[in-house]
């Protein structure tokens, strides 16, 4: 679970609403009309530029980044190193019964004990990465679209509304309401894209940065165990994946864990 973003969508919901209340008539907010104008043209837009397979994808591929938490790069290159050391002192047979952190770094383990050559795994681990990303911009790119559509649509249930506010001008009484419902729907408009499909657009990019990271992480260490690299070498290599301050903390780690048990009581 993705706590920032319920975080995000918690805490800007509670702030509209209570700002809505404190503004008075909470029931002057909510127009049927301009919502189904703002959201169904959205929607239908969305339909238009995309295939329906894609937009329905692009739901299922946001609720598996916000649900699905990605590995701590750090913790998988631990698990690339102690791979590495098991190869090594038992062979690549060895790693079929070790467990993995991911259904990715689980298929790399599968190809390493099946005794599949350096190239082909190198191969189709990239083709995965490669195809998983393009999904991924699928998935921005339907929602970036819907962050653009929304505005638009609101712009125009605003101007559906003038239309109408100046077609009953010989009534004075009714024009304050009716601009009220005209601006609405740029409302509507403005807080789906900047405050639910844009953002995900932007995490969505974000978790894709992550994934693709962490599963070259998992590529160069496959490749690299299958060619019989020391678990030693293979640390420095993919340390190289890390900022600065995160190869530091791996090093704090490893001088931790061999450490006497009473040296770390002292430390703490």
């Amino acid at each position: 679970m993705d706590i920032s973003t319920i975080i995000g969508f918690i805490g800007g919901a509670v702030l509209i609403l209570v700002s809505v209340a404190l503004g008075g008539h909470v029931g002057g907010f909510v127009d049927l009309p301009s919502i189904l104008l703002v959201g169904g043209g959205t929607l239908a837009t969305t339909f238009i530029k995309f295939k329906m397979s894609d937009v329905f994808g692009s739901f299922q591929v946001a609720m598996k980044a916000f649900l699905v938490k990605a590995s701590n790069p750090e913790d998988l290159i631990d698990a690339m190193i102690n791979y590495a050391r098991i190869a090594k002192k038992e062979g690549l047979i060895a790693l079929e019964n070790e467990p993995a952190p991911d259904a990715f770094s689980a298929k790399a383990l599968r190809y390493l004990s099946d005794g599949y050559d350096g190239a082909l795994i190198e191969q189709l681990l990239g083709k995965e990465i490669r195809l998983t990303l393009q999904r991924h911009a699928m998935g921005q790119n339907v929602f970036k679209a819907m962050g653009d559509s929304a505005p638009a649509f609101g712009m125009i249930g605003t101007l559906v509304g003038l239309v109408k506010m100046l077609g009953a001008m010989n009534d004075p009484a009714t024009i304050g309401p009716a601009m009220a419902v005209a601006v609405l729907t740029t409302l509507y408009g403005a807080l789906l894209a900047h405050f639910i499909f844009l953002p995900i657009a932007e995490k969505l990019s974000l978790r894709s940065e992550q994934e693709k990271l962490n599963r070259n992480i998992v590529l160069e260490a496959a490749v690299s165990i299958n060619r019989g690299m020391s678990s030693l070498v293979l640390e420095e290599s993919l340390k190289i994946f890390l900022a600065p301050r995160q190869r530091i903390s791996i090093k704090e780690k490893q001088v931790q864990s061999q450490m006497p048990a009473a040296d770390l009581k002292e430390a703490d």
